[in-house]
């Protein structure tokens, strides 16, 4: 990657995002500074993601984003690597910028800090009515995440949550969360988006379902003792069993379960899961422990995943999503927040989501990072995931 310069900007006539590479602060950002039109009226939001390496400038670079961009309000956070469009920065010291001009939106910013009380923020934000979605991001070591998606949740079922946790080089310190001309090194930051503006939300989980569905027959709080009244583990095993030996040993390196959103379905296929960590096993009673609570009567299916099961789950999806644009539908922009366990280390090639999103949609204005966790809704409700690739698009009708 350039020492200096903007080396990715996309844009179009409400939307523009540049990535920008420097030695220093002041380099990359004047970069994807740079990278960005200044012609016509100031945006109503700007969306930032910092390198961490810039840690002890954040604040300088927030007011050189906001001032210089002219935005109303500005949401964004650290990063351990940050997203443009079509590339993916973990090579070199980056910053991403992306404006987006919204007429007829309406934008409510929310900052929870160690003052403020979620459902206080939640309830006076609830009086300005429904929402068409919610932007979240939040710091990972003082946020719990999962209560505060769970909050918005049951004051607006159904409205997507998209976003995730900020991240740095260093896993305990760097990470911070940014709104308007604020920088908090805890808490959250919230935008709600309302009135003329569309959206669309992309989760890939990046697992595949293997063997077959099942009902979870008992089970007490994480831990599954039988799934059609046998013993969990025994079910694991028939199932690794009945793989041709590839895929036994692609799925024994990274296995899942995967609880169905709607177990009423006649069948069920990759996407139509939550997928959680299987987390232990009990070989004295067949018993196994996961990451989430289940639920009797609902639907189970064992997942694994790899490179190539994350990279079909993104490619599908992303087909799913173009085919349900309505032709009228013009993509602004999009919000890219990927997992720090995903990038070069997963596919062992540079750019994959960031390019797999642009290959499907073209070259549109961009920007994310790699987070310590992502938030997005999966079968209509919303959930704090791992390894996922979560994508929020801004949508507006053709001009």
């Amino acid at each position: 990657m350039e020492q200096a310069g903007a080396v990715a900007r996309a844009a179009n006539d409400r939307a523009a995002a540049a990535l920008g590479t420097g030695e220093t602060w002041n380099e990359a950002t004047e970069a994807a500074l740079a990278g960005l039109p200044r012609a016509g009226a100031p945006p109503d939001l700007a969306l930032l993601f910092v390198d961490s390496h810039f840690g002890g400038d954040y604040a300088a670079i927030v007011e050189c984003v906001r001032g210089g961009t002219g935005a109303s309000h500005l949401l964004g956070c650290s990063g351990q690597s940050v997203i443009g469009p079509g590339l993916e920065a973990e090579d070199g010291v980056a910053v991403a910028v992306m404006t987006l001009r919204l007429p007829g939106a309406t934008l409510t910013p929310l900052a929870l800090t160690e003052n403020s009380s979620v459902e206080a923020l939640l309830d006076a934000a609830q009086d300005r009515g429904e929402m068409a979605a919610w932007l979240a991001l939040a710091d990972p070591f003082s946020t719990h995440a999962d209560a505060l998606v769970g909050a918005i949740e049951r004051r607006w079922p159904g409205t997507p949550v998209l976003g995730g946790l900020a991240s740095a080089h260093d896993q305990r310190e760097g990470t911070a969360v940014f709104l308007d001309d604020e920088v908090y090194a805890t808490g959250a930051v919230l935008l709600g988006l309302s009135g003329a503006v569309g959206f669309r939300a992309l989760v890939a989980q990046g697992a595949t379902p293997i063997g077959q569905a099942w009902t979870i027959t008992d089970c007490e709080r994480n831990v599954i003792q039988t799934v059609g009244s046998r013993p969990a583990l025994d079910v694991l095993r028939e199932t690794l069993g009945a793989l041709d030996p590839e895929t036994r040993e692609r799925a024994q390196r990274n296995l899942l379960v995967g609880l169905a959103m709607d177990e009423y379905r006649d069948e069920h296929a990759q996407g139509d899961f939550l997928i959680r960590n299987l987390m232990g096993a009990d070989q004295e009673s067949g018993a196994i422990a996961i990451n989430a609570i289940p639920r009797v009567g609902q639907t189970f299916q064992f997942q694994y995943r790899d490179a190539a099961a994350a990279d079909a789950d993104l490619q599908a999806q992303l087909a799913t999503l173009k085919d349900a644009l309505a032709e009228e539908e013009q993509v602004v922009g999009a919000m890219l927040c990927a997992c720090n366990g995903r990038g070069q280390g997963l596919f062992g090639e540079p750019h994959h989501d960031a390019g797999a999103l642009a290959a499907a949609l073209g070259p549109i204005p961009t920007a994310g990072l790699f987070c310590n966790g992502e938030i997005g809704p999966v079968g209509g409700a919303n959930f704090v995931h791992g390894f996922t690739a979560s994508i929020a698009l801004l949508t507006t009708a053709a001009d």
